[in-house]
């Protein structure tokens, strides 16, 4: 008796005769490519910049260097099986130090406790606790042992599940600064179920807020986030170089303008445009968009060859909202041309700086600011939390990120000069450092700006993911991915693209005749 083929089986002997095209060069792009081609699928990756990796880059200035998007990633299964999948495995690392401070206090800037979920203590009348929300908010808070737990539904609200249970000075000095700093978004936005999984449960059954936070921690139940040696390039850069061992065809400087629907597939329209000249690719110029920049040096401008339209049996699009939504609405009744609202934009001005007092780390890994009490939101001491960095920078040398807007604020820097921004972020670092302006001597700076991708956690993104995906699913072969969907944290964006490149190359390969 012949055993009948696998499903696997079955998808690789038909995967030479199907194409898709992914449409976006980002960590969601690469990881959705490689999904689909490592069946054996055909794969066209179209890109609009002359790099790949989209808001993750490598760049060096000075001798620093300087990577523009996150350094981390929360460690979840779906994440260390890519990392040791691309033969990284031995280069994941934790941070040297995780320690945050909150600055913007009457008292001045203060070490936020270690016992605290998402901000929220454990116990108000502990020492640390105390020398931030004063005896005030400590008898404030200490009213949460005393009231009774939530026994009909839950309050899912972070903003609003703080503040009665443990008062206003709880909710603006340590768990607004949290969000804002790190997030980007305020409490009143966030989802405490999503946020901290358990929390509410935990408050039922202990009767307190400031009791879950206890039993969450005893548990240790929260995933630890991690980086690579090198940063998060070394993942793209794996992601890029797999594609090339499996023959995916990528195109660079080469746009996606249309989407139509065909017999059974669709055509992708197109517009390339030739690799300009650039004297020098060491680092992009200070205010510039790292997609826009150009590594591979000066040299002649050449005539791009991508044909205008491309077949495709299925599409799977990986840009951002503003042009998903463009590609998409012809397609989906659900969707129209106009972006999601989002909080707002973050700039954030990355300087390498030569200051040997900043060698002790005097603040931590990084200082979040009360939100309204200056102009940076956050502060990340990033040669301080990364011990690759800091042997890369050497001593006295340091990499440091000042964050701009977040929440409902618009950046400071907002129509300032490059060499305005750079002042005022030296000012700000200064400040939330704890170190003389003087004592800071700048050797070579970045400036980034981007809309804020709501995170994971952001109350009705789910349900709203949801019914995005449940009306793109209405037009066959079509998937879209990125952070404005799964969430800002690098984990959940390569879970999401496995999910739906998997759903996308599954139908692919079994309905319709190929794309020519």
């Amino acid at each position: 008796m012949v055993d009948a083929p696998s499903p696997l089986s079955d998808l690789v002997a038909h995967a030479h005769h199907r194409r898709i095209v992914v449409i976006g060069g980002g960590l969601a792009g690469l990881v959705a490519a490689l999904e689909c081609a490592k069946v054996g699928i055909r794969v066209t990756l179209l890109e609009q910049s002359e790099t790949l990796g989209g808001a993750i880059q490598p760049y060096e200035a000075d001798g620093f260097p300087l990577p523009t998007g996150p350094l981390d990633h929360s460690a979840t299964e779906t994440m260390r099986a890519l990392v040791d999948d691309l033969g990284l495995g031995a280069h994941v690392v934790a941070p040297r130090t995780d320690e945050t401070w909150i600055a913007g206090l009457p008292q001045g800037a203060a070490k936020l406790p270690a016992a605290t979920v998402r901000g929220i203590p454990a116990n108000p009348w502990a020492d640390d606790v105390r020398a931030i929300i004063g005896w005030g908010g400590a008898w404030r808070a200490y009213l949460d042992r005393l009231r009774p737990p939530l026994t009909i539904g839950v309050e899912r609200n972070l903003a609003r599940l703080v503040r009665t249970r443990m008062g206003d000075r709880v909710l603006d000095r340590m768990v607004a600064p949290l969000s804002v700093g790190t997030l980007g978004v305020g409490p009143d936005e966030l989802d405490v179920d999503a946020l901290a999984p358990g929390l509410n449960t935990a408050l039922t059954r202990t009767g307190s807020l400031g009791g879950a936070v206890a039993e969450l921690l005893a548990t240790d139940e929260a995933l630890q986030p991690a980086g690579l040696d090198g940063g998060m390039p070394r993942l793209t850069a794996a992601l890029e170089h797999r594609l090339g061992d499996l023959d995916v065809e990528v195109r660079r400087r080469t746009r996606a303008v249309a989407l139509t629907a065909g017999d059974g597939g669709w055509r992708v329209t197109v517009e390339s445009e030739a690799p300009a000249a650039t004297p020098d690719a060491t680092a992009p110029p200070a205010g510039a968009d790292p997609a826009d920049a150009d590594p591979g040096g000066p040299g002649p401008a050449r005539p791009d060859e991508v044909p205008a339209v491309i077949d495709a049996d299925a599409v799977i699009v990986a840009v951002g909202a503003r042009e998903a939504r463009m590609l998409l609405a012809a397609h989906v009744a659900e969707l129209d041309a106009a972006p999601r609202e989002t909080p707002g934009v973050v700039e954030t001005v990355t300087l390498a700086i030569s200051a040997a007092t900043l060698d002790t780390h005097p603040r931590g890994a990084r200082v979040v600011r009360i939100p309204g009490t200056g102009p940076a939101a956050a502060v990340s001491h990033e040669t301080a939390r990364w011990g690759w960095l800091a042997d890369a920078a050497g001593p006295g040398r340091h990499v440091v990120r000042v964050r701009f807007g977040g929440g409902e604020t618009e950046p400071a820097t907002t129509g300032l000069t490059d060499d305005q921004a750079r002042a005022l972020a030296v000012s700000e670092a200064s400040a939330l450092l704890g170190v003389a302006t003087a004592e800071l001597r700048v050797l070579a700076s970045t400036r980034t700006t981007s809309a804020v991708e709501r995170p994971s956690s952001a109350l009705g993104h789910a349900a709203e993911t949801a019914a995005i995906r449940t009306a793109i699913a209405g037009s066959d072969g079509v998937a879209a991915v990125g952070a404005w969907l799964s969430g800002s944290d690098p984990a959940d964006v390569v879970r999401d693209a496995m999910t739906e490149a998997d759903r996308v190359r599954r139908a692919t390969l079994w309905t319709g005749p190929p794309a020519e």
